[in-house]
């Protein structure tokens, strides 16, 4: 449960990051060595790197959810 919010927000945030990265890359242009604007590869790793880094960030919390007795977690509630 933890993981697919998590997973629904990440590609939430690629699904806004991607259309503005590539809007948005003209104005860096000049700053990139060796790359164009709107680089394929570049936007490839970055979103992997963006979800690799949300499931990490999720899966550590949700093995910890995991290891907490239901009745514990209710009488906390």
């Amino acid at each position: 449960m933890v993981l697919g919010e998590v997973a629904m927000l990440a590609l939430i945030g690629v699904a806004i990051g991607l259309p503005g990265g590539y809007g948005l890359g003209r104005l860096v242009e000049s700053q990139l060595f060796g790359l164009t604007a709107r680089d394929p590869l570049t936007f490839g790793v970055a979103t992997l790197t963006l979800l690799a880094t949300a499931f990490l960030a999720g899966y550590l919390p949700a093995v910890r959810a995991t290891r907490v007795h239901p009745m514990v977690a209710l009488r906390y509630q």
